[in-house]
């Protein structure tokens, strides 16, 4: 009876004109130069129709800037593969947005990387799915994929422009994350962000390769020691109850979790899908993020301040109150949250508990 009261002050206290976003997604194209085992777009090389025009994408930037100043990724697909990626970013930079373009690093160069830095792009993230180029170029489909990264990362570095290191983790290359870990360290990384895998797109073929929960656990774990003893940011993403193991580390010593607010390293709860972050595609779908595929709105047709204050999906996971579920009576649901796309992949409801926690929550279902 506690946690559905608890449940009934959440639902009434859902302040809906409170949430601003604060990182939005750009899928600027789906064209790729690689095809990765794990890509949730199944990007494939050849142009997609109906891609959004550079002139929508700054009118779209337009709009985000009257309502604040958010990061801006600019992602795909390969964003280098737009001809007109650098006058995007640009404009972005000039409405005060602070702009992060995520990248395979395979066209990263010395004049790519100059024209980053003259359009103000802050931040180059990078993905390395292995520490060594048979896992990586294996990851990645392409041989060569990893000498072309770490070529790139050496680049950004080079230019002086701030290098992000990215990995998706699966049985694959489980074994090699700290290996990774140490190479995104030499390459002068200044974050590490580790992503847990989605299976959606071409990656619900590795469902095979998922972590089990109780891994997935000691891996979260792990992440929580050693950020603790190395300078490099960590950042664990889609994976919420990492935030909830910081929390329980941080309550056995007496100590609290501090949040950051602000800034490209901003540390503050776990899922954010639909709260302060949203994903716009290459035809202008605005979603919860780009592994929940949920439509709540096309920019073509609506104007994304109305998406973003009126979509019911939206709207929903703002609302706790109607988590399911362990989620919906988890004393961390508030920090945490649960992977609402890994929810809704796994049971086809983005409100259900998040199927890779092991966690009991405190107050058990009566």
């Amino acid at each position: 009876m506690q946690a559905e009261e608890r449940n009934r002050q959440d639902q009434h206290n859902f302040p809906q004109d409170s949430y601003k976003p604060r990182l939005i997604a750009c899928e600027v194209t789906r064209r790729c130069n690689l095809a990765c085992l794990h890509c949730r777009a199944s990007a494939q090389s050849e142009p997609y129709p109906d891609e959004l025009t550079g002139e929508e994408w700054m009118r779209l930037i337009d709009e985000i800037a009257s309502l604040g100043k958010p990061i801006l990724i600019l992602t795909g697909g390969e964003p280098t593969l737009r001809r007109d990626i650098y006058e995007i970013a640009e404009h972005a930079s000039s409405k005060g947005l602070r702009v992060v373009l995520s990248s395979n690093g395979i066209n990263i160069n010395k004049e790519s990387t100059k024209r980053m830095k003259n359009a103000g792009i802050k931040r180059l993230s990078i993905s390395l799915d292995g520490a060594t180029s048979r896992t990586h170029d294996s990851f990645r489909g392409v041989k060569g994929a990893f000498e072309k990264a770490v070529r790139g990362a050496k680049e950004a570095k080079e230019a002086d422009l701030d290098l992000q290191i990215n990995t998706t983790i699966t049985r694959l290359n489980l074994e090699e994350v700290p290996g990774i870990l140490n190479l995104a360290a030499r390459l002068g990384a200044v974050a590490y962000h580790p992503f847990l895998l989605v299976p959606v797109g071409r990656a619900s073929q590795l469902k095979a390769q998922e972590i089990p929960a109780e891994e997935y656990e000691k891996l979260l774990c792990w992440f929580a020691q050693i950020r603790e003893k190395i300078a490099l940011p960590i950042k664990v993403t889609c994976a919420p109850h990492y935030y909830r193991i910081l929390h329980q580390r941080a309550r056995e010593r007496g100590k609290t979790v501090s949040a950051h607010t602000q800034g490209l390293n901003a540390f503050t709860q776990g899922c954010l899908a639909g709260t302060a972050f949203c994903f716009i595609s290459f035809r202008g779908d605005v979603q919860p993020c780009g592994y929940l595929e949920l439509k709540c709105g096309n920019i073509r047709e609506k104007s994304f301040s109305e998406i973003w204050r009126n979509s019911e999906v939206l709207n929903d996971l703002r609302n706790i109150g109607k988590y399911q579920g362990k989620c919906g009576r988890c004393e961390f649901k508030r920090i945490c949250g649960g992977c609402r796309a890994r929810a809704y992949s796994v049971s086809g409801d983005c409100l259900a508990e998040e199927p890779y926690c092991v966690y009991e929550p405190a107050t058990r279902k009566n």
